[in-house]
């Protein structure tokens, strides 16, 4: 420096009153005054710099000749640090990444604390639970993401076909099985599949009332002949359906890989498996044993009202629900698994002297499951006053813990219902004709968007993960 050397900047510069400030190309003059109100930030410290070597220590480069600052910082977050030094207070913008403008005032020597009280909350918030905004986004993301998958994963099984004997014949035959809905003959086979399921799920319930019953000689419950019937035709019904299913699937290496494929498989294994078993009883009596195999086996059969997701869209949301609402399910049995914990140990400590039924903890487990799920058995119930007022505070807290997670449940299922009836309306509208001739309809700019996104977020995450490289809106400046 020149003869500025010897004094201050703070001196130097309250003859001018402001000084030259360069943040990646954006230019702005400040006064000394409004620094100097924060004497603790990197721009209040410059004010106080003797020498050249001091003043690179704090920017990255000086121009002692224009009396001009350059810092190599993200030039579209500077002007939050010129509100702050105007005002006092830092805002921040809700599209703003927490982790990006946390290492910016950081850099400029502001602390957290001046952040106004409208965006505290919110800024925390995100920045102490970051994935926590994100459930519902990525859910979202993920599914629609998924449905576009469906519908080319769709539209490339059906175009196998065209290399295969009779590939038109098996394709509509494929169509018609594995689309309710999508034709006059689907809809036939639909209808027929649900009444053998339903017709099956019956009998199976009437078998079980006494009236219906029949003993052998030897004294062994047997089936009534007419819901033997029944259950034949069923079990061929499902057999049927499963081989044909089988028989125009365009691959057979992925045709079990379907989750409604296993559960059709899975519905007629009980009964083939029971026909070995007791094939094998009859043969050799000494394994009589499994006999009760055969018979828990039987009840298996009520398993069977699964098939019904394959014609029921709100079935099929539910599963998607439930896959893509793990975390949610997961806190709830998690509050749920604290508040019965709590409960009966008070319950124990109240109630172990004067009542039996609370005079252990596993006891005590039991009844606090029942309160806090508001099911109330009323089999175990405390009658100390205490006692009693620690159950009202157990049903209470059961309400608010059930009902925390339910709304975002609601609206997961009801976005995959939509989703759900979208895919199906696609699927429903597709005319393969003699082949495929043209491609599907898919809002493939939507698909690219989704997936960009993806990649954006992983680099992020990356770029969190080492805190001493700059982050990516800093590198792409």
């Amino acid at each position: 420096m020149t003869g500025q050397s010897l004094r201050t900047l703070s001196e130097a510069n309250f003859e001018d009153n402001e000084i030259s400030i360069n943040v990646g190309g954006f230019k702005k003059k400040m006064r000394s005054n409004t620094l100097l109100r924060f004497p603790e930030t990197r721009l209040g410290k410059l004010l106080s710099c003797h020498s050249k070597e001091s003043i690179l220590e704090l920017c990255d480069d000086y121009d002692d000749t224009k009396n001009e600052f350059y810092f190599d910082r993200n030039p579209e977050l500077f002007p939050y640090v010129l509100h702050f030094y105007n005002t006092g207070k830092l805002h921040v913008m809700g599209e703003l990444c927490v982790f990006s403008f946390s290492q910016e005032i950081e850099y400029w020597g502001i602390n957290e604390f001046f952040i106004d009280s409208c965006c505290s909350y919110s800024y925390h918030g995100r920045k102490m639970e970051p994935d926590q905004e994100k459930w519902e986004e990525q859910s979202d993301q993920e599914s629609t993401t998924s449905s576009f998958d469906e519908i080319l994963a769709f539209y490339n099984d059906a175009s196998k076909f065209d290399k295969q004997p009779f590939g038109n014949i098996r394709r509509q035959l494929w169509l018609a099985l594995d689309n309710p809905g999508y034709s006059v003959l689907s809809r036939i086979f639909s209808i027929l599949s649900i009444v053998v399921v339903l017709g099956s799920i019956v009998t199976m319930c009437l078998n079980s009332l006494p009236d219906f019953q029949i003993v052998d000689s030897n004294g062994n419950p047997e089936e009534d002949p007419r819901f033997e019937i029944v259950e034949h035709f069923g079990i061929a019904w499902f057999t049927f359906e499963l081989v044909a299913r089988f028989a125009v699937a365009p691959d057979f290496l992925k045709f079990f890989k379907h989750a409604l494929n296993l559960i059709d498989l899975m519905s007629i294994l009980p009964f083939y498996i029971t026909l070995i078993v007791n094939l094998v009883v009859e043969s050799s009596p000494t394994l009589a044993n499994l006999g009760r195999v055969a018979q828990v086996l039987r009840l298996m059969r009520i398993f069977r009202i699964l098939k019904l997701a394959r014609h029921s869209t709100g079935l099929r949301s539910l599963g998607a629900t439930l896959k893509y609402s793990y975390r949610e399910v997961g806190l709830l049995l998690l509050y749920l698994s604290v508040g019965i914990s709590i409960f009966s140990v008070v319950a124990y400590t109240i109630e172990k002297e004067e009542n039996e039924g609370l005079a252990t903890i596993p006891a005590c487990w039991w009844w606090a499951t029942v309160s806090m799920t508001t099911v109330g058995y009323g089999d175990v119930v405390p009658g100390s006053t205490a006692g009693k007022l620690t159950a009202s505070a157990c049903i209470l807290a059961g309400i608010l813990v059930v009902v925390l997670p339910i709304t975002l449940i609601f609206n997961k299922f009801s976005h995959f219902y939509r989703r759900q009836k979208q895919l199906e309306s696609a699927m429903r509208s597709c005319d393969f004709g003699d082949g495929m001739k043209e491609v599907p309809s898919v809002n493939l700019r939507d698909y690219y968007a989704y997936k960009v996104k993806s990649l954006m977020a992983s680099l992020t995450n990356m770029s969190r993960s080492t805190p001493s490289e700059l982050s990516l809106n800093d590198s792409l400046h």
